[in-house]
C-alpha cells in the first residue's frame, strides 16, 4: 500500500523542518501555487495544445509538475494547520451531495 496523505504531509513537514526558513507565508505560498499551476498549463499547452516547445525548452514533465503543487499544497496545508484528508473527505461529502446531480452518470444497470 502507498503512502497516505497524513504520511506524505509529515515527509513534507519534516523536510520543510530541517530549515530555519520554515514555511514561507501564505502569500508567499499562494504566489508559490500560482507559478507552478503555470508551469502546469505549459507543459499541457506544450503536450496537447498549439505550442510546441522551443529547442532549448527543459524537458519538463506534466507528473512532475503536478508532483510540485502536490508538495506546495502540502506546504500550504502544513502552515496553516489543515488536515488534507479531512479536507478531502468534506469535499468529497460536497460532490456526493450538493453536486450528485450535477453530471450525467453512466449507467450501471
Amino acid at each position: 500500500m502507498g503512502k497516505s496523505m497524513a504520511d506524505m504531509q509529515q515527509e513534507v513537514d519534516r523536510y520543510i523542518s530541517q530549515f530555519k526558513e520554515g514555511y514561507f507565508s501564505p502569500l508567499s505560498m499562494m504566489a508559490r501555487m500560482s507559478e507552478e499551476v503555470g508551469e502546469l498549463a505549459r507543459e499541457v499547452n506544450h503536450q496537447f495544445g498549439e505550442k510546441p516547445k522551443k529547442a532549448d525548452e527543459a524537458d519538463n514533465s506534466i507528473e512532475m509538475e503536478l508532483g510540485d503543487i502536490l508538495f506546495i499544497t502540502m506546504c500550504f496545508a502544513n502552515s496553516l494547520g489543515i488536515d488534507l484528508t479531512e479536507a478531502h473527505d468534506k469535499v468529497m461529502h460536497k460532490f456526493s451531495t450538493r453536486d450528485k446531480d450535477r453530471w450525467t452518470k453512466i449507467n450501471t444497470d
